[in-house]
């Protein structure tokens, strides 16, 4: 089984969940706010979408899961990451949520896929910055917003091979 697998608060997750939904083929959309995360284990593709919230923190759906992520099996698997974040009012923690997915996952042996470059961005500090690239495709919404479709579509040609 393949499957997307996000929260959203705002709708703008959503939004990039259902335009990555359009781009690959064989992939389910799970929203966890209704149908939690338990799913995951019956995957071998996965593509986890979060936005971040707060002061760097993970969506409230996403908290709400977590313990239960955290118990997932992720050895063999293959793991792709979004996440949302807005760089100018938050660049000191721009886009953490994904890194804290990304350091969870990879602490879960998840095998993950689809960094990007940090290019086009402005910010202070991202915990999904690992090695000079990001940990997965990171979209803003709230400034970047015309971007957002070439991103998705160059992202999903990247891991649709993959995946």
């Amino acid at each position: 089984m393949k499957a997307i697998f996000y929260a959203t608060s705002t709708g703008n997750t959503e939004e990039v969940a259902n335009k990555i939904h359009e781009k690959l083929e064989g992939f389910e959309l799970i929203d966890i706010s209704s149908e939690g995360v338990s799913r995951m284990s019956e995957c071998d593709s996965i593509i986890i979408g979060v936005s971040t919230w707060g002061e760097g923190e993970l969506q409230d759906d996403w908290e709400d899961c977590f313990d239960e992520l955290q118990e997932i099996d992720f050895s063999g698997k293959k793991v792709a990451l979004f996440g949302l974040g807005d760089q100018e009012s938050y660049g000191h923690e721009f886009v953490d949520a994904l890194g804290i997915m990304y350091e969870t996952l990879n602490e879960k042996n998840a095998s993950i896929y689809g960094k990007t470059s940090i290019s086009g961005y402005e910010y202070e500090y991202s915990k999904a910055e690992v090695d000079g690239e990001f940990v997965g495709l990171v979209i803003d919404e709230d400034n970047q917003a015309e971007l957002t479709d070439e991103r998705v579509t160059n992202w999903c040609n990247e891991i649709k091979v993959i995946l």
